[in-house]
């Protein structure tokens, strides 16, 4: 059983702690003051400390400094009013696990004391951590745990042993080579080549040449024979990544090295027999491209003997904290950073965020953050959401200027206020939630509302 201590002026926060905590099978011990939870953690080491940050002889932080030599094994969870970006770097920095705001909600609470808790019984060192966690919902560097993802991983089990051909549907950003090379790693020809050539990034006038080679003198520079990347990956697996961009010619060249598993270089004369497993990825619907004869409909079928379908990232949320942990220790190794954990309050605003650039953007996020954070923890305030089209253009472009003039301060005035108010509606009142739907810490919007007179 775990044991956690509370430390709390206020005997309200305290019992509704014990209550809650010890409902949940906890050992709870509180005490009104960090003096007093000095002496019981010199007496007795406990898993979890939460304690207030405001309190009278001596304040959170300096109890975090001072029990952090005593037991710095326990984890720390902070408690505050206003968790401003300056507070939290400073308790973060100090050596704290987390913080709640003082409004939290019982939900978030018991969210954040089992996650540290069962970080707390993992982590003997952290690469045996993200080792574990990896270990128990990943494959073949992919990550997830979700059924989709089980989906995934169960059909590149079944077509490895195959040499069926094979197409990845999903959007960009998804992790299409990654399922690409999956199938190539857990198949016979793991040993052999896997290429990869971008059909959309090469020009038409060269990807000729690359795929299928070229003979010296064929053109212009073309000073020695060269051999194209379907010889390259003789015996292996030869992925065409965004397949629906290949062009009508090269859609009859690809169509006869697939149906005659031979093909001849450029200015050549000889047919070259090769051994190639295809494995083709798009974001595009290529059944629609067939219908409008974007896309022979004869190669679709030699290429789509197996569909694999990758899910959006906003289809599998429970894969983002997974997914999330992973980046973060990967950054922070490249970055050479201490970061290892990211803020409650930081998940949650990913978990709301529909990601339209798939894992990419997830990865994106992650890699910036890290780069931007001080702390050994990634704070909201780090944590920046892209748009496809800006907030700002969205809400302003049906405002105009009148012909007799504005007075400019008095309505940002009145649309600040407005944001403000819809914002509270939607959040049933709690500023928490308020300040992070309208990516504001809690003391600026607190400054904000005094500002505007809103009691």
């Amino acid at each position: 059983m775990a044991s956690i201590l509370v430390v709390d002026d206020d005997k309200g926060i305290r019992e509704l702690l014990e209550i809650v905590l010890t409902q949940e099978g906890y050992e709870v011990t509180s005490v009104e003051d960090g003096f007093k939870a000095l002496a019981k953690c010199r007496r007795q080491k406990y898993d979890l400390i939460i304690t207030d940050l405001k309190m009278p002889k001596m304040d959170g932080i300096e109890f975090l400094s001072a029990v952090k030599e005593i037991s710095s094994e326990s984890l720390v969870i902070l408690i505050t009013a206003f968790a401003s970006g300056e507070t939290a770097v400073r308790a973060m920095q100090e050596g704290a696990y987390d913080y709640l705001e003082k409004d939290f909600d019982i939900e978030d609470l018991k969210n954040i004391v089992q996650t540290a808790l069962e970080r707390k019984g993992l982590k003997r060192d952290e690469a045996e951590f993200i080792r574990e966690i990896e270990e128990a919902a990943s494959f073949r560097g992919m990550i997830g745990k979700s059924r989709e993802m089980q989906k995934v991983y169960a059909t590149v089990k079944k077509v490895a042993g195959t040499l069926a051909n094979v197409v990845i549907l999903g959007e960009s950003g998804t992790g299409k080579e990654l399922v690409a090379r999956g199938i190539h790693d857990s198949s016979q020809r793991a040993e052999k080549p896997f290429v990869v050539i971008n059909c959309g990034g090469i020009p038409e006038n060269l990807l000729e040449s690359e795929l299928f080679g070229y003979m010296k003198g064929a053109f212009t520079g073309a000073h020695t024979d060269k051999p194209g990347l379907f010889e390259v990956a003789h015996e292996g697996t030869l992925f065409l990544d965004e397949i629906g961009e290949l062009p009508p010619l090269l859609q009859v060249k690809l169509l006869r090295a697939v149906q005659e598993k031979s093909f001849r270089r450029v200015g050549g004369t000889e047919d070259i027999t090769v051994d190639v497993r295809i494995i083709s990825a798009t974001n595009k619907n290529l059944e629609e491209h067939v219908r409008m004869g974007l896309f022979r409909e004869d190669l679709y079928y030699r290429l789509n003997v197996i569909p694999i379908n990758v899910p959006p990232l906003r289809s599998r949320q429970e894969d983002i904290p997974l997914l999330t942990k992973h980046l973060i220790h990967k950054y922070s190794m490249e970055f050479g950073k201490e970061i290892r954990n990211i803020s409650s309050y930081a998940m949650e605003l990913l978990m709301k965020y529909p990601f339209p650039g798939n894992v990419r953007e997830l990865e994106n996020i992650i890699e910036r953050s890290i780069a931007l954070e001080t702390s050994n923890i990634i704070l909201p305030e780090n944590l920046v959401l892209n748009s496809n089209e800006p907030v700002a253009e969205r809400t302003l472009a049906r405002f105009d200027v009148p012909d007799e003039g504005l007075d400019l301060d008095e309505e940002l005035k009145k649309i600040e206020r407005t944001f403000i108010e819809k914002a509270l509606q939607k959040t049933g009142g709690s500023r928490k939630k308020t300040a992070e739907l309208l990516k504001v810490t809690a003391d600026s919007l607190h400054y904000r509302m005094d500002k505007l007179d809103m009691r």
